[in-house]
């Protein structure tokens, strides 16, 4: 589930959902620190609500943003196996960046005439 862009939404809402703001939001407090999904699951329900999202669901948001260039992950040995770590790659300024760069290379790969017309015109 790459990043997507609802534009009928405005701010990070346009590109992630309440409790994938929630991980970030959580995950920039934590200033580069790492942290593993427990650690954030446990976070998010506590600010949503007990039981609001599953912990499946945030695995899978954290696995997205790694492969998306957004955190950073490594794996640790811990007790009954090994775990993943997750820290960002960039603070929300960061990101907000990363995902207008995103959003601009692939409209220029996808529309390059059309595109700079439109940057040319705002």
């Amino acid at each position: 589930m790459p990043i997507s862009i609802d534009v009928s939404k405005r701010g990070l809402g346009a590109v992630l959902k309440g409790y994938q703001r929630a991980v970030l939001r959580y995950l920039w407090s934590l200033e580069g620190k790492w942290a593993g999904s427990r650690m954030v699951w446990t976070r998010v329900n506590g600010e949503l609500g007990a039981g609001a999202i599953s912990r499946a669901s945030v695995i899978s948001f954290l696995d997205t943003m790694v492969v998306e260039g957004v955190l950073a992950c490594t794996e640790e040995g811990c007790r009954g196996g090994r775990r993943r770590m997750y820290r960002v790659r960039y603070d929300e300024a960061g990101f907000k960046e990363h995902i207008a760069r995103v959003v601009i290379r692939n409209l220029l790969r996808d529309f390059p005439e059309e595109t700079r017309r439109a940057l040319k015109n705002i």
